[in-house]
């Protein structure tokens, strides 16, 4: 087992970090000299404004869809037809991902299913501009990465003790604070989970970006192609990578710590999660 993880992960992982301290090839590829030139153009402007755009798609998209995630995984962990409703989850996996990005263009393009049916009702007069720019980025960036966040929920919601929430209404706590004082805290491994599984994957989104946005939505998974197709500087998109990678591995660390702690919190004394809850919900009262 460690041999193949050593060949197919660290292996790739480590000529991508060697490469990014090379000189970049004059005709592509790279020169067997040391260099920090991939890494001080991590600093250019240009390089800094997509990352920055980067982030702000990737946090928008992540946040929204773990608002939406939260309320079908609590629906799910408390409804009888769990098989039903993980099965309808699932299916979207059984396409293709180009397709389904395909079928948002077709939904989202000008003669896309929503400005013809606008245009048939004489809404408007013209095609909505719909496609490429960061909010059918986002929309469609949603939609793919869903799934990811609503199966993490459903696992830790469905472990929970929706008892402890009759226990907070019946001291006086409402619907929503006793959500927030009590389930949250108690869901927060779950809820960083599914935060990491949308998260990483955004940030180095390369085909949503590359087909439904335009330039304006340019993001650093399309910058680390565009580096090793067209201006085959390998240094500087294998840069990018270890940043990506790097900030993928600080997630999973933490995510992994967090998960740990939950486990042996409630391992140690099961009874503190009621004495928690409890505590909580008269704070919140007060």
């Amino acid at each position: 087992m460690g041999g193949w993880f050593t060949v197919f992960f660290l292996g790739p992982i480590i000529i991508i970090l060697i490469f990014s301290f090379l000189r970049r090839g004059v005709y592509g590829g790279v020169e067997w000299e040391f260099s920090l030139a991939a890494y001080q153009s991590l600093t250019t402007r240009g390089i800094l404004t997509i990352a920055l755009r980067t982030l702000i798609i990737s946090v928008i998209a992540t946040t929204i869809t773990i608002l939406l995630a939260l309320p079908c995984g609590y629906y799910m962990a408390k409804s009888k037809h769990q098989t039903t409703l993980l099965l309808l989850i699932i299916i979207p996996f059984w396409t293709n991902f180009l397709i389904r990005v395909f079928a948002w263009m077709n939904i989202l393009g000008n003669s896309g299913f929503i400005n013809e049916f606008l245009l048939r009702l004489n809404i408007i007069n013209q095609h909505l501009p719909l496609m490429h720019n960061q909010g059918a980025v986002t929309l469609v960036l949603i939609y793919m990465h869903l799934p990811y966040a609503i199966l993490p929920l459903f696992a830790t919601i469905d472990k929970f003790d929706f008892s402890l929430l009759e226990a907070a209404r019946d001291l006086g706590a409402n619907k929503f604070i006793s959500m927030v004082k009590i389930l949250l805290p108690n869901i927060k491994s779950g809820v960083f989970t599914a935060m990491m599984f949308t998260f990483i994957p955004i940030f180095g989104a390369y085909a949503v970006p590359q087909l439904v946005g335009g330039m304006h939505s340019y993001m650093l998974g399309n910058v680390i192609a565009d580096q090793v197709i067209r201006a085959r500087n390998w240094p500087l998109a294998s840069a990018i990578t270890m940043v990506l990678t790097m900030i993928s591995t600080v997630g999973v660390i933490i995510m992994m710590i967090m998960q740990r702690r939950e486990a042996a919190r409630l391992t140690a004394d099961p009874s503190r999660l009621r004495s928690a809850a409890e505590a909580a919900t008269a704070g919140a009262i007060a």
